[in-house]
């Protein structure tokens, strides 16, 4: 697929299936919204609570990364999961079959504690990459070494995120393959890396356009009239206790809404990026094409597991194929499969 046709992708799993994808994406940015508010309100402190509007985090750069950057690990963790629950959503959609909310339950239920875990594993990874060339810099700040290590940071803050972004783009298709091909953690990981090889400038072109289009969608034009309607509601020149919870919960609502609408395409890119390494480097499609069609959930996840040692090359020449088509009217799992 074409990092078009894969964005294309996403879309039509979300307009496919709308009340699986989104019955999931509510409940998995629910989850993260009200646990992101918990930690901002007691983040705050007492002082910043008695405050109709955020002025004291304002006053504050360093309050203000951290809550940032909280949120933002926690929105990398809800696109990571739903990115599991999509992707049996999606592989049916390539059978032509319907999938409903309970379905898509019932395909990652048996795996979803090592869901969690490889999420977790994931973003520490990826945090701890980030973090360790940074170290020097944080060390001079908090004045427990000499100032000449904050040199240090002019190399520390790029190698970081490089870092950061190598660790991520090579482990994130570890996600579809833990639920896909029922792999254990290490075996999820492995296969991880060897689907990111030689394609790894174009996945991370892949994520970091699907970023781009999802931060734009989810704050600026979703999420703007929540805060219109915060800053009229709330933020006189008052303040008052009793009208920071009241705030605090209009702000959550506004981002559960606008994340659950945008999430499902950033997962649902991470999904078809493990399909369409599959196809290209090990001739997944191919294999499909000469396999009986499933018969029952065991025989579809069958399907998904590696038939030939990876990294095996396709037999034939340039494969190509089309991104997930909308189900036939009225079929269900186990009908109208080609």
């Amino acid at each position: 697929m074409s990092i078009s046709e894969m964005l294309d992708g996403a879309i039509a799993g979300i307009r496919h299936s709308p009340r699986a994808v989104l019955g999931m994406s509510v409940a998995i940015s629910t989850v993260v919204q009200v646990i992101g508010s918990v930690v901002s309100y007691y983040f705050i402190g007492r002082e910043a609570r008695g405050e109709v509007t955020p002025r004291v985090l304002l006053r504050s750069v360093g309050a203000q990364a951290t809550l940032g950057g909280i949120d933002l690990v926690l929105t990398a963790f809800g696109i990571l999961v739903l990115a599991g629950f999509l992707a049996p959503v999606l592989a049916r959609m390539m059978f032509g079959l319907n999938i409903s909310l309970r379905q898509a339950w019932l395909d990652v239920r048996a795996r979803f504690g090592r869901l969690l875990l490889v999420t977790t594993l994931l973003i520490v990874v990826a945090l701890a990459t980030l973090a360790l060339p940074v170290l020097p810099f944080a060390m001079a700040v908090a004045g427990t070494a000499p100032p000449t290590f904050g040199v240090l940071s002019l190399i520390g803050f790029p190698v970081g995120v490089t870092l950061m972004l190598w660790a991520y783009v090579t482990l994130v298709q570890s996600i579809p393959a833990l639920i896909m091909e029922r792999q254990g953690i290490r075996g999820a990981l492995a296969r991880a890396r060897r689907l990111s090889k030689e394609r790894w400038w174009r996945t991370l072109g892949t994520l970091l356009l699907a970023m781009l289009i999802t931060v734009f969608m989810g704050f600026f034009a979703l999420r703007i009239p929540f805060l219109v309607a915060q800053a009229l509601l709330f933020g006189g020149s008052g303040s008052g206790s009793d009208q920071v919870f009241p705030a605090l919960a209009l702000d959550t609502v506004g981002r559960i809404v606008s994340w659950s609408v945008v999430l499902p395409f950033d997962a649902g890119v991470i999904a078809l990026l493990y399909m369409d390494r599959r196809m290209r480097r090990e001739g997944f499609d191919i294999d499909l094409a000469t396999r009986p069609a499933p018969d029952g959930d065991d025989d579809f996840f069958e399907l998904w597991r590696p038939s030939a040692p990876s990294g095996r090359a396709p037999a034939a020449g340039p494969v190509t194929y089309a991104p997930p088509v909308a189900p036939a009217p009225g079929a269900t799992y186990g009908q109208g499969a080609p």
